[in-house]
């Protein structure tokens, strides 16, 4: 069975309840997850997941500087990735206030790994963004970015 790893930056508690809502979509699907705060992962937390979704506030447009150093530090395992299911999603304190350019770094960071990212045609297509605290619709969002990436890795995993 596969395994996937939610991995969340948080000061205010906003995109912690996001991640919160990405496991409940992980765990509709029956797939087997773990939900660290950056503080507690490290990058061998990583390779042992067949799938990793980030979730990060908007810094000045981008992740935050924990979430790039996970990251940084991947690089000594560059190539194990490769294959592996991503999804991203953010938090802000401003509409504009570089949600999308936020999911792409993390996006882009996945990418350049080989992972696997898929978008969506419903609604936040390169994944959920939540303007302060994560309203009914930023929560539906985020457990559909979870259920997206389980089916996703249950796919890939052939089950």
């Amino acid at each position: 069975m596969g395994k996937i790893l939610i991995v969340y930056h948080s000061k205010t508690g906003n995109t912690e309840q996001m991640a919160k809502s990405v496991a409940e979509g992980v765990k509709e699907e029956g797939v087997e997850f773990e939900l660290k705060s950056i503080e507690n992962t490290t990058v061998e937390d990583m390779l042992s997941a067949d799938g990793i979704i980030v979730g990060s506030p908007t810094y000045f447009g981008l992740p935050s500087a924990e979430i790039k150093k996970l990251f940084d530090d991947s690089v000594k395992y560059y190539g194990s990735f490769e294959g592996k299911v991503g999804g991203a999603f953010t938090s802000s304190a401003h509409i504009g206030g570089g949600n999308e350019t936020t999911i792409m770094g993390i996006i882009q960071m996945m990418l350049i790994h080989g992972m696997i990212v898929q978008g969506t045609t419903k609604s936040d297509h390169y994944g959920p963004v939540s303007v302060g605290k994560p309203n009914d619709k930023v929560k539906k969002d985020c457990k559909e970015l979870g259920k997206r990436i389980a089916k996703l890795v249950k796919k890939i995993k052939g089950e």
